[in-house]
């Protein structure tokens, strides 16, 4: 399973299609750990259709966890706090996904094939992680299976998972055929 996931993120980046266009594919739940303060009713809103959208094709689960628990003064122990607040949130046989600003640039053909490769390895769920505003500790990066950036700027995490939410939206409508990508 691993190989065939970092296989699809290490390829050149695809230009037009994606491999399994058209093709039946395990759907697998999506579970998104987002660390960071509450969001604004119009982040939620949009977040909320994605997920109405999405949950045509695979079973969505939204997680909130609040950044800095344990109120810690120091960015290091704020990240610690995190990092074992979203590491007990995963399963064994979870496919971990890790947004970090240093990931691997994907384009939206590599998303859809990295949703369908996880499909059909055999992954219980795709878990997408977004960390707090001092990044990721160390127990996420080890346990995480790929590691990718959504774009070259950093993003706040409100940003970034509307922008995940939309491409996982895009990768399930590549996978379909559908119109909404192109």
């Amino acid at each position: 399973m691993v190989t065939a996931l970092c296989a699809t993120i290490s390829a050149s980046p695809s230009v037009g299609r994606c491999k399994y266009t058209g093709q039946s594919v395990r759907a697998v739940p999506i579970r998104v750990l987002t660390v960071g303060k509450k969001r604004s009713r119009g982040v939620q809103l949009l977040i909320d259709e994605y997920i109405d959208k999405l949950n045509n094709y695979c079973n969505v689960e939204d997680v909130q966890l609040r950044s800095n628990p344990r109120n810690a003064r120091d960015p290091r122990a704020q990240v610690d706090d995190e990092d074992i607040a979203v590491v007990n949130l995963l399963k064994s046989d979870d496919w971990v996904v890790m947004l970090d600003e240093n990931g691997k640039e994907i384009s939206s053909e590599q998303m859809a094939e990295l949703v369908a490769d996880a499909g059909n390895t055999g992954a219980s769920r795709l878990a997408f992680c977004i960390g707090g505003p001092y990044g990721h500790g160390q127990q996420l990066r080890q346990r995480a299976n790929v590691s990718i950036k959504l774009s070259s700027m950093v993003l706040n995490h409100q940003i970034a998972l509307l922008v995940l939410m939309e491409q996982l939206y895009r990768s399930w409508t590549i996978l379909k055929g559908q119109k909404y990508h192109h």
